[in-house]
């Protein structure tokens, strides 16, 4: 893993951070050129693992992507067709929702301007999203986070043992993104379960990837996604103390809060009907999650 960190560092020598304006596109930030992060070994943070995320205890709607593509072969069910894609998408925008990164959608919620925001979100940093899902979200107006595996990059998705290989972003290709305004959270640096991993092994995963990433990007990466979405209390403890303002989970949990954000998974067969029950699901079990957090703090 060291060996590949260290390609990834000296990668960066030759990419170049211009930004990729498009029309109708997130709003383009400066390229920070130049610039390196001090090396400094972060505090915890105040913040606690577990509290509820937002007003009443409610979470925000995050929708969960993987990989937007044509396969034939899909026995994870994490890809999406394009077309099926840009339907999605249209929905949303019909509703009169508009699709962010989850850094914009907690901006937003902290300041009580969070509505109408749904919160995009891509797992594992597959290629075909700077290929096929930008494009079609950048016609919207809408931004997303790509969570990348920091010792990955331009490799392949080697832990879907039975799933088709498909390329991961690389090195130039993330910078690009960052550059042009789209999110880039950690997806640790393997791909690898949290849960269960030893203290030190924890504070890896969490500093390294989040360490390395900030190099690509040539600015802070301040959101943490669970490989698998699995996590337990000492995972979300680990993600928080590495400097985090966020983490994404899946489920609904005890853990539910800032630290293990549920998440809706969105598959090929999701039309509009389908998105518009995920959505009255999520409802439910953020009442119910709520309910249970009650009761237990009233014992």
């Amino acid at each position: 893993m060291d060996v590949e960190r260290g390609s990834v560092r000296s990668a960066l020598s030759g990419v170049r951070r211009a930004a990729v304006p498009t029309a109708g596109g997130p709003r383009a930030e400066a390229p920070r050129t130049g610039v390196r992060r001090p090396q400094v070994q972060l505090p915890g943070s105040r913040r606690p693992a577990v509290a509820p995320p937002g007003p009443q205890g409610s979470s925000p709607w995050i929708l969960m992507y993987h990989s937007v593509a044509v396969e034939e072969e899909d026995p994870y069910q994490l890809t999406v067709s394009p077309e099926r894609f840009a339907e999605q998408i249209a929905w949303l925008h019909r509703r009169g929702r508009r699709g962010v990164s989850v850094r914009e959608l907690m901006r937003a919620r902290a300041a009580g301007q969070d509505d109408r925001l749904v919160g995009l979100t891509f797992d594992d940093g597959y290629a075909d999203f700077a290929r096929y899902a930008v494009p079609i979200l950048q016609a919207y107006g809408f931004t997303a986070t790509a969570y990348v595996v920091a010792d990955l990059l331009g490799r392949a998705n080697d832990w879907d043992v039975e799933g088709p290989r498909k390329k991961l972003l690389t090195v130039q290709e993330v910078t690009e993104l960052a550059s042009a305004g789209w999110e880039i959270g950690s997806h640790g640096l393997g791909h690898q379960s949290l849960p269960g991993l030893p203290a030190a092994a924890l504070a890896t995963q969490t500093r390294e990837s989040r360490r390395a990433l900030e190099e690509v990007v040539g600015g802070p990466v301040t959101g943490f996604c669970y490989p698998y979405g699995a996590v337990d209390l000492p995972a979300a403890q680990a993600v928080r103390d590495a400097g985090y303002d966020y983490a994404c989970a899946i489920a609904h949990s005890p853990l539910t809060g800032r630290y293990a954000l549920p998440r809706c998974y969105v598959g090929d067969r999701d039309g509009a009907w389908r998105l518009r029950a995920k959505r009255g699901r999520h409802r439910f079990r953020d009442t119910v999650t709520e309910l249970r957090r009650s009761r237990g703090a009233g014992r």
